[in-house]
């Protein structure tokens, strides 16, 4: 019965110990009493625009963190906010290979670019997941007609541009 007692004891301790503490998911840092997010629409500011690129960034992005967090997305006033815009998508030749002499040389390989520019702003403990502003970018190369591959290359830059976000954001990394 002693015994019982002791480990119940304990077992309280550590979890009013833990509660007092951040709350850690995934390697996120989020203060306890940070409850919601709104994370604002991202508009394509890029001088190449491809239609979807917005929404699928941003739904992209709020799917990260609520996969990974506790927190609820919320439109308005909230305790977290995460905007910006995209500021870059390029397409440009990786490498080139020649060819005989009537002919130019031709692309063998090119890089699909997406670059982002986030404000994120904590209004509760800026210690544990402190204020920025900066600009994250990411690319994938590929080979062949980007028409037939631009949704899937759009998606696997979307997941690493989302990673580096949050990993900023929650990770303090």
């Amino acid at each position: 019965m002693f015994k019982k007692k002791v480990l119940s004891f304990i077992v309280v301790t550590v979890a009013l110990f833990y509660s007092s503490c951040s709350i850690t998911l995934n390697g996120a840092s989020i203060p306890p009493d940070m409850k919601t997010i709104n994370v604002v629409f991202f508009e394509n500011t890029a001088p190449l625009v491809v239609n979807n690129l917005s929404t699928t960034f941003t739904e992209a992005l709020k799917d990260r963190i609520r996969s990974q967090t506790r927190l609820g997305i919320v439109r308005g006033e909230a305790d977290a906010t995460i905007e910006g815009a995209i500021t870059g998508y390029s397409i440009a030749p990786v490498s080139v290979q020649a060819t005989n002499n009537t002919t130019a040389p031709i692309a063998t390989a090119t890089r699909l670019t997406i670059t982002v520019n986030v404000k994120y702003v904590n209004n509760k403990d800026k210690k544990l997941s402190p204020d920025f502003e900066q600009s994250f970018s990411r690319y994938t190369d590929f080979t062949g007609d980007l028409n037939s591959q631009e949704q899937g290359l759009i998606r696997i830059i979307n997941q690493q541009l989302t990673e580096d976000i949050f990993n900023k954001a929650f990770a303090n990394w």
